[in-house]
Protein backbone atom coordinates (compact mmCIF):
# COMPACT_ATOMS: atom_id res chain seq x y z
CA UNK A 1 0.00 0.00 0.00
CA UNK A 2 1.56 3.27 -0.97
CA UNK A 3 2.49 5.80 1.36
CA UNK A 4 -0.08 8.56 -0.29
CA UNK A 5 -2.64 6.26 -0.18
CA UNK A 6 -2.59 6.40 3.95
CA UNK A 7 -1.34 9.89 4.11
CA UNK A 8 -4.92 11.05 5.39
CA UNK A 9 -5.94 7.97 7.40
CA UNK A 10 -5.78 10.26 10.47
CA UNK A 11 -8.63 12.45 9.04
CA UNK A 12 -10.32 9.56 9.48
CA UNK A 13 -9.78 8.33 12.86
CA UNK A 14 -12.02 8.51 15.62
CA UNK A 15 -9.13 11.74 17.22
CA UNK A 16 -9.43 12.96 13.67
CA UNK A 17 -10.84 16.77 13.24
CA UNK A 18 -14.02 17.36 12.86
CA UNK A 19 -14.11 19.79 10.28
CA UNK A 20 -11.65 21.60 7.91
CA UNK A 21 -12.39 25.47 7.90
CA UNK A 22 -11.11 28.74 5.40
CA UNK A 23 -11.97 31.39 5.36
CA UNK A 24 -11.17 33.68 2.52
CA UNK A 25 -11.72 37.38 2.37
CA UNK A 26 -11.95 38.58 -0.98
CA UNK A 27 -12.61 41.86 -3.02
CA UNK A 28 -14.27 42.68 -6.27
CA UNK A 29 -11.59 42.89 -8.87
CA UNK A 30 -12.78 47.14 -9.01
CA UNK A 31 -11.23 47.19 -5.83
CA UNK A 32 -12.37 47.19 -2.19
CA UNK A 33 -14.89 49.92 -2.74
CA UNK A 34 -15.99 48.19 -6.01
CA UNK A 35 -19.50 47.81 -6.86
CA UNK A 36 -21.33 43.40 -6.35
CA UNK A 37 -23.86 42.63 -6.97
CA UNK A 38 -25.59 40.21 -4.73
CA UNK A 39 -27.81 37.13 -5.39
CA UNK A 40 -31.77 37.87 -6.06
CA UNK A 41 -34.44 35.58 -4.43
CA UNK A 42 -38.29 35.77 -5.62
CA UNK A 43 -40.60 37.31 -2.97
CA UNK A 44 -42.59 34.81 -0.25
CA UNK A 45 -42.90 34.12 3.10
CA UNK A 46 -43.01 37.81 4.00
CA UNK A 47 -39.99 38.59 1.94
CA UNK A 48 -40.32 41.28 -0.71
CA UNK A 49 -38.16 39.87 -3.02
CA UNK A 50 -34.80 41.25 -4.41
CA UNK A 51 -31.61 40.95 -1.88
CA UNK A 52 -31.14 38.82 0.88
CA UNK A 53 -29.73 41.53 3.46
CA UNK A 54 -29.92 40.61 7.14
CA UNK A 55 -30.19 43.56 9.85
CA UNK A 56 -30.42 47.45 10.10
CA UNK A 57 -29.78 48.56 6.43
CA UNK A 58 -28.12 51.88 7.68
CA UNK A 59 -25.82 50.21 9.48
CA UNK A 60 -24.33 46.63 10.28
CA UNK A 61 -25.78 43.86 8.09
CA UNK A 62 -24.89 41.35 6.44
CA UNK A 63 -25.77 40.76 2.78
CA UNK A 64 -26.12 36.88 1.24
CA UNK A 65 -23.84 37.33 -2.26
CA UNK A 66 -23.84 33.21 -3.01
CA UNK A 67 -25.50 31.10 -1.07
CA UNK A 68 -24.54 27.51 -0.07
CA UNK A 69 -26.61 25.65 -3.03
CA UNK A 70 -25.09 28.11 -5.79
CA UNK A 71 -21.27 27.46 -4.54
CA UNK A 72 -21.91 23.85 -5.00
CA UNK A 73 -23.33 24.12 -8.24
CA UNK A 74 -20.71 26.21 -9.34
CA UNK A 75 -18.26 23.46 -8.21
CA UNK A 76 -19.25 20.14 -8.63
CA UNK A 77 -18.53 20.79 -12.42
CA UNK A 78 -14.76 20.75 -12.09
CA UNK A 79 -14.75 17.20 -12.16
CA UNK A 80 -16.03 17.53 -15.72
CA UNK A 81 -12.69 19.20 -16.77
CA UNK A 82 -9.98 17.03 -18.07
CA UNK A 83 -7.69 16.83 -15.13
CA UNK A 84 -10.03 15.80 -12.91
CA UNK A 85 -12.80 13.71 -15.11
CA UNK A 86 -10.94 10.29 -14.42
CA UNK A 87 -11.50 10.82 -10.89
CA UNK A 88 -15.46 10.29 -10.87
CA UNK A 89 -17.71 8.39 -13.52
CA UNK A 90 -18.87 10.85 -16.37
CA UNK A 91 -22.65 10.18 -16.54
CA UNK A 92 -24.25 11.70 -19.35
CA UNK A 93 -27.92 12.08 -20.16
CA UNK A 94 -29.29 12.96 -23.72
CA UNK A 95 -32.51 15.15 -23.54
CA UNK A 96 -33.76 16.29 -27.15
CA UNK A 97 -31.03 18.23 -28.56
CA UNK A 98 -29.31 18.51 -25.20
CA UNK A 99 -26.42 16.33 -23.46
CA UNK A 100 -26.49 17.16 -19.47
CA UNK A 101 -23.54 15.95 -17.23
CA UNK A 102 -25.18 14.26 -14.03
CA UNK A 103 -22.36 16.72 -12.02
CA UNK A 104 -25.06 19.65 -13.46
CA UNK A 105 -27.82 18.16 -12.46
CA UNK A 106 -29.30 20.25 -9.46
CA UNK A 107 -30.37 17.41 -7.38
CA UNK A 108 -27.57 15.24 -8.62
CA UNK A 109 -28.56 11.66 -8.19
CA UNK A 110 -32.04 12.98 -7.29
CA UNK A 111 -32.27 15.07 -9.98
CA UNK A 112 -35.46 13.91 -12.82
CA UNK A 113 -32.69 13.96 -15.55
CA UNK A 114 -31.43 10.83 -14.32
CA UNK A 115 -34.45 9.34 -12.42
CA UNK A 116 -36.58 9.39 -15.73
CA UNK A 117 -33.36 7.68 -17.78
CA UNK A 118 -31.81 3.86 -17.68
CA UNK A 119 -30.37 4.48 -14.71
CA UNK A 120 -33.66 4.66 -12.77
CA UNK A 121 -33.66 1.26 -11.58
CA UNK A 122 -30.53 1.05 -10.92
CA UNK A 123 -29.83 5.00 -8.98
CA UNK A 124 -33.29 3.69 -7.04
CA UNK A 125 -31.43 0.62 -5.81
CA UNK A 126 -28.38 2.34 -4.67
CA UNK A 127 -30.68 4.47 -2.66
CA UNK A 128 -32.09 1.58 -1.05
CA UNK A 129 -28.48 0.02 -0.12
CA UNK A 130 -27.75 3.67 1.62
CA UNK A 131 -30.76 3.58 3.22
CA UNK A 132 -29.19 0.11 4.76
CA UNK A 133 -25.84 1.86 5.79
CA UNK A 134 -24.00 0.96 2.21
CA UNK A 135 -23.01 4.21 -0.03
CA UNK A 136 -21.01 1.84 -2.26
CA UNK A 137 -23.31 1.51 -5.18
CA UNK A 138 -24.17 5.56 -5.51
CA UNK A 139 -20.40 6.17 -5.02
CA UNK A 140 -20.28 3.81 -8.34
CA UNK A 141 -22.48 6.21 -10.11
CA UNK A 142 -22.77 9.62 -8.62
CA UNK A 143 -19.75 9.94 -6.10
CA UNK A 144 -20.19 13.50 -5.90
CA UNK A 145 -23.74 12.96 -4.49
CA UNK A 146 -21.83 12.26 -1.50
CA UNK A 147 -19.35 15.20 -1.61
CA UNK A 148 -21.80 18.16 -2.40
CA UNK A 149 -24.93 16.52 -0.41
CA UNK A 150 -28.10 14.57 -2.09
CA UNK A 151 -32.05 13.77 -1.22
CA UNK A 152 -33.66 11.13 -3.32
CA UNK A 153 -36.92 13.15 -2.34
CA UNK A 154 -39.23 12.25 -4.49
CA UNK A 155 -38.95 8.43 -4.20
CA UNK A 156 -36.50 6.30 -1.40
CA UNK A 157 -36.01 9.24 0.62
CA UNK A 158 -32.47 8.56 1.23
CA UNK A 159 -30.25 11.50 1.87
CA UNK A 160 -26.99 12.08 2.67
CA UNK A 161 -25.60 15.96 3.97
CA UNK A 162 -23.63 17.69 1.96
CA UNK A 163 -19.59 17.86 3.23
CA UNK A 164 -18.54 20.36 1.74
CA UNK A 165 -20.61 23.61 2.55
CA UNK A 166 -19.17 27.18 0.86
CA UNK A 167 -20.60 30.96 0.99
CA UNK A 168 -19.94 34.22 0.50
CA UNK A 169 -21.02 36.98 2.41
CA UNK A 170 -20.60 40.65 2.60
CA UNK A 171 -20.97 42.66 5.44
CA UNK A 172 -22.07 46.50 6.28
CA UNK A 173 -23.23 46.73 3.26
CA UNK A 174 -24.82 49.92 1.22
CA UNK A 175 -27.66 49.28 -0.95
CA UNK A 176 -27.84 50.98 -4.25
CA UNK A 177 -30.44 51.64 -6.89
CA UNK A 178 -29.94 52.14 -10.88
CA UNK A 179 -32.10 53.46 -13.10
CA UNK A 180 -32.30 53.61 -17.00
CA UNK A 181 -33.64 54.68 -20.07
CA UNK A 182 -34.10 53.18 -23.66
CA UNK A 183 -34.40 55.23 -26.51
CA UNK A 184 -35.36 53.27 -29.88
CA UNK A 185 -33.42 54.29 -32.91
CA UNK A 186 -36.07 56.23 -34.19
CA UNK A 187 -39.17 57.94 -33.71
CA UNK A 188 -41.62 55.42 -34.89
CA UNK A 189 -44.78 57.19 -33.89
CA UNK A 190 -43.67 61.22 -34.42
CA UNK A 191 -42.15 59.95 -38.03
CA UNK A 192 -45.54 58.40 -39.04
CA UNK A 193 -43.79 54.32 -39.40
CA UNK A 194 -46.29 53.47 -36.78
CA UNK A 195 -49.86 54.20 -35.52
CA UNK A 196 -50.57 55.45 -32.26
CA UNK A 197 -51.26 52.61 -30.19
CA UNK A 198 -55.21 52.46 -29.37
CA UNK A 199 -55.17 50.81 -25.84
CA UNK A 200 -52.53 50.06 -23.10
CA UNK A 201 -52.08 46.44 -24.83
CA UNK A 202 -51.00 47.87 -27.57
CA UNK A 203 -48.62 50.36 -25.76
CA UNK A 204 -47.41 47.76 -23.62
CA UNK A 205 -46.73 45.87 -26.56
CA UNK A 206 -44.77 48.56 -28.42
CA UNK A 207 -42.38 48.75 -25.71
CA UNK A 208 -41.90 45.56 -25.45
CA UNK A 209 -40.69 45.19 -29.03
CA UNK A 210 -38.39 48.17 -28.74
CA UNK A 211 -40.72 50.93 -30.74
CA UNK A 212 -41.15 53.29 -27.98
CA UNK A 213 -38.99 55.19 -25.17
CA UNK A 214 -39.12 52.64 -21.94
CA UNK A 215 -37.66 53.85 -18.44
CA UNK A 216 -36.44 51.71 -16.00
CA UNK A 217 -36.04 53.65 -12.40
CA UNK A 218 -35.04 52.56 -9.19
CA UNK A 219 -34.45 48.70 -9.68
CA UNK A 220 -31.19 46.55 -8.02
CA UNK A 221 -28.15 48.40 -8.57
CA UNK A 222 -25.96 46.32 -6.49
CA UNK A 223 -23.98 46.75 -3.28
CA UNK A 224 -20.81 48.15 -1.77
CA UNK A 225 -19.75 46.33 1.14
CA UNK A 226 -17.86 48.12 3.56
CA UNK A 227 -17.36 45.49 6.07
CA UNK A 228 -15.81 43.60 3.18
CA UNK A 229 -16.73 40.28 1.84
CA UNK A 230 -15.55 36.88 2.84
CA UNK A 231 -15.97 33.17 1.76
CA UNK A 232 -16.73 30.33 4.38
CA UNK A 233 -15.91 27.21 3.43
CA UNK A 234 -16.32 24.16 5.71
CA UNK A 235 -15.49 20.35 5.24
CA UNK A 236 -17.23 18.26 7.37
CA UNK A 237 -15.08 15.52 8.17
CA UNK A 238 -17.38 14.26 11.11
CA UNK A 239 -20.30 13.27 8.54
CA UNK A 240 -17.57 12.23 6.49
CA UNK A 241 -17.08 9.07 9.09
CA UNK A 242 -20.57 8.44 8.59
CA UNK A 243 -20.34 6.95 5.27
CA UNK A 244 -19.95 3.14 5.51
CA UNK A 245 -19.60 0.06 2.56
CA UNK A 246 -22.28 -2.07 5.26
CA UNK A 247 -19.80 -3.40 8.10
CA UNK A 248 -16.69 -4.27 5.90
CA UNK A 249 -14.33 -2.18 7.56
CA UNK A 250 -11.58 -2.82 4.86
CA UNK A 251 -14.51 -2.02 2.04
CA UNK A 252 -15.48 1.09 4.13
CA UNK A 253 -11.97 2.67 4.58
CA UNK A 254 -11.36 2.45 0.64
CA UNK A 255 -14.72 4.01 0.22
CA UNK A 256 -14.00 6.88 3.05
CA UNK A 257 -10.19 7.36 1.55
CA UNK A 258 -12.38 7.61 -2.03
CA UNK A 259 -14.79 10.17 -0.92
CA UNK A 260 -12.02 12.20 1.10
CA UNK A 261 -9.93 12.39 -1.89
CA UNK A 262 -12.68 13.71 -3.70
CA UNK A 263 -13.69 16.36 -0.99
CA UNK A 264 -10.26 17.57 -0.61
CA UNK A 265 -9.90 17.93 -4.52
CA UNK A 266 -12.70 20.68 -4.28
CA UNK A 267 -12.10 22.16 -1.22
CA UNK A 268 -8.70 23.04 -2.03
CA UNK A 269 -9.28 24.04 -5.52
CA UNK A 270 -9.59 28.45 -5.70
CA UNK A 271 -13.56 29.10 -6.73
CA UNK A 272 -13.61 31.17 -10.11
CA UNK A 273 -13.85 34.85 -9.82
CA UNK A 274 -16.73 35.22 -11.91
CA UNK A 275 -20.43 34.94 -10.26
CA UNK A 276 -22.30 36.64 -12.12
CA UNK A 277 -22.62 39.79 -14.17
CA UNK A 278 -20.79 42.85 -12.65
CA UNK A 279 -19.02 40.32 -10.22
CA UNK A 280 -15.98 38.93 -10.53
CA UNK A 281 -14.55 38.28 -6.79
CA UNK A 282 -10.87 37.36 -5.90
CA UNK A 283 -8.61 36.81 -2.85
CA UNK A 284 -8.53 40.09 -0.82
CA UNK A 285 -4.40 40.22 -0.89
CA UNK A 286 -4.92 42.77 2.00
CA UNK A 287 -6.25 40.58 4.51
CA UNK A 288 -4.85 36.87 5.71
CA UNK A 289 -6.82 33.83 4.68
CA UNK A 290 -7.04 31.58 7.55
CA UNK A 291 -7.11 27.42 6.50
CA UNK A 292 -7.44 25.27 9.83
CA UNK A 293 -8.06 21.82 11.17
CA UNK A 294 -11.13 21.53 13.79
CA UNK A 295 -10.89 19.51 16.39
CA UNK A 296 -14.21 18.05 18.76
CA UNK A 297 -12.06 19.77 21.70
CA UNK A 298 -12.17 22.98 19.99
CA UNK A 299 -8.77 23.19 19.37
CA UNK A 300 -7.03 24.30 15.78
CA UNK A 301 -4.27 23.84 14.13
CA UNK A 302 -3.18 25.06 10.70
CA UNK A 303 -4.60 22.89 7.03
CA UNK A 304 -1.79 22.96 4.91
CA UNK A 305 -2.61 20.54 2.12
CA UNK A 306 -1.97 22.08 -0.85
CA UNK A 307 -4.52 21.24 -4.07
CA UNK A 308 -1.57 19.70 -6.11
CA UNK A 309 -1.08 17.42 -2.58
CA UNK A 310 -5.09 16.64 -2.72
CA UNK A 311 -5.01 15.87 -6.88
CA UNK A 312 -1.84 13.15 -5.94
CA UNK A 313 -4.17 11.27 -2.77
CA UNK A 314 -7.60 11.35 -4.74
CA UNK A 315 -6.16 9.32 -7.62
CA UNK A 316 -4.49 6.89 -5.41
CA UNK A 317 -8.07 6.64 -3.40
CA UNK A 318 -9.80 6.61 -6.55
CA UNK A 319 -7.72 3.94 -7.78
CA UNK A 320 -7.77 1.59 -4.77
CA UNK A 321 -11.63 1.93 -5.45
CA UNK A 322 -12.36 1.72 -8.20
CA UNK A 323 -13.84 4.15 -10.15
CA UNK A 324 -17.23 3.52 -11.68
CA UNK A 325 -17.75 3.04 -15.23
CA UNK A 326 -18.73 6.00 -17.48
CA UNK A 327 -22.63 6.16 -18.84
CA UNK A 328 -24.10 7.81 -21.95
CA UNK A 329 -28.20 7.29 -21.49
CA UNK A 330 -31.19 8.93 -22.76
CA UNK A 331 -33.81 10.78 -21.01
CA UNK A 332 -36.88 8.94 -21.11
CA UNK A 333 -40.06 10.66 -21.88
CA UNK A 334 -42.23 7.13 -21.24
CA UNK A 335 -40.53 7.17 -17.66
CA UNK A 336 -41.26 10.85 -16.90
CA UNK A 337 -44.94 10.68 -17.65
CA UNK A 338 -45.03 7.38 -15.14
CA UNK A 339 -43.52 9.13 -12.78
CA UNK A 340 -45.84 12.01 -12.82
CA UNK A 341 -48.62 9.42 -12.78
CA UNK A 342 -47.21 7.93 -9.84
CA UNK A 343 -46.64 11.29 -7.93
CA UNK A 344 -50.20 12.21 -8.81
CA UNK A 345 -51.85 8.44 -7.98
CA UNK A 346 -49.83 9.47 -4.22
CA UNK A 347 -51.18 12.86 -3.83
CA UNK A 348 -54.36 11.70 -4.02
CA UNK A 349 -54.17 8.34 -1.60
CA UNK A 350 -52.87 10.77 0.70
CA UNK A 351 -55.60 12.84 0.08
CA UNK A 352 -58.09 10.42 0.80
CA UNK A 353 -56.07 9.20 3.71
CA UNK A 354 -56.63 12.69 5.16
CA UNK A 355 -60.50 13.10 4.63
CA UNK A 356 -61.05 10.18 6.32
Amino acid sequence: MSNTLEKFDAYLSAAGPAALVIREPLAPVEGADGVLFPSTFASGDGFEGGYNIDGDLNGENIALVDSVGSQANRIEPMFAEPEYAALVPQVVVSAGTKAISLLEAGHRAGDAIVRCSALQEELNAAFKKLLDGDATALAKIAPTSLVFGVWDSRDTQAKMPRLIASTIRAYNVRRLTRSAQYVPATDYLGGKLLDEPADKAAKDAYAERGFVHVPATGSHGGIIAKGGIRRDATLAIAALKLINAGSDKEATLKLRRYILGLALVAFTRLPGGYLRQGTILVSDADKDRTAEEVYPDGKRKAFKVTHEEAVAYAQEAAKAFGVGENRDVAFDADRARKDLEGNAEKKAKSKAKKEK
